[in-house]
């Protein structure tokens, strides 16, 4: 298994067409029929570390942050990104999230990724 060392820069840019959960759906005000639009967030992790959030952005199910992160990574072998609805009542809820292992980032031996990788929704998995 490939493991990375050194400093990571990820840019949170955004997420297409988000789903609410029903959970989330359960609190909406309104008839059911009418889009209901989240107040998202996303947690960035290295492996089991947290190493930030990104701003909340209200009201939609196409949110735009372009949030930056830089952090030392030792021994890193996964990104994870997970969506959360910033819930008015209780927990916030799970939306969606994505797993990137370092070593499909650094598959060509290169130990050095100096373009930002840019990640389509597609990688963000409803569950």
């Amino acid at each position: 298994m490939v493991v990375f060392n050194g400093v990571l820069k990820i840019k949170v840019c955004e997420a297409l067409d988000l789903k609410p959960t029903p959970w989330s759906l359960r609190h909406a005000v309104g008839p059911k029929t009418q889009t209901f639009l989240l107040d998202t967030y996303i947690a960035l992790n290295v492996d089991d570390s947290r190493v930030g959030q990104t701003s909340t952005k209200q009201k939609t199910n196409s949110p735009a942050w372009n949030d930056e992160f830089v952090t030392e990574v030792y021994d890193g072998k996964r990104i994870e990104l997970s969506v959360f609805h910033d819930a008015p009542i209780g927990y916030d809820d799970f939306v969606a999230n994505c797993t990137i292992q370092f070593e499909d980032l650094l598959q060509n031996g290169s130990r050095h990724f100096e373009d930002w990788v840019c990640l389509s929704h597609n990688l963000l998995h409803d569950v």
